[in-house]
């Protein structure tokens, strides 16, 4: 794919042009790989912070609240991990072609769906479908 499609531009993908053409994949492609860089360049601060930030507290509360501090920060991050494992997904899925189209109905996610949610597999109606899905099986236990 060509890397100037959407270079120096403020392109945003619309519904009047021929879905995941060149310019919208390109477009897609650049915003997961950016927010993809974003959440790899957090997590190294806070891996250093960490390793910066090892000392001993004599004070115990002190050191309860540190050690919750330190609790939320690693849960944050194995979401962010997480999330990494979703946007080399839908990078894979832009490789292949399948990127945009819901994996449970085929049919196109919807543009916007997908410029708030770049990792979306599945169009709103699906994924509400799921949602209602799970919570029936949830409420049933």
């Amino acid at each position: 794919m060509k890397q100037d499609v959407v270079e120096g531009s403020e392109y945003k993908p619309a519904e009047d042009e021929p879905f995941m053409n060149d310019r919208q994949l390109e477009y897609f492609r650049q915003k997961l790989l950016d927010w993809k860089s974003s959440l790899l360049d957090d997590s190294r601060g806070t891996i250093e912070g960490m390793q910066e930030g090892t000392r001993n507290i004599p004070d115990i509360a002190d050191r309860a609240s540190e050690e919750t501090d330190r609790a939320l920060e690693l849960r944050t991050r194995d979401r962010q991990r997480k999330l990494v494992a979703k946007i080399d997904s839908a990078l894979r899925r832009i490789e292949d072609g399948s990127f945009g189209y819901c994996e449970v109905t085929g049919e196109p996610i919807s543009l916007k769906r997908l410029d708030a949610r770049p990792i979306a597999t599945m169009s709103l109606e699906a994924q509400e479908r799921h949602e209602r899905k799970e919570k029936v099986y949830r409420d049933d236990r």
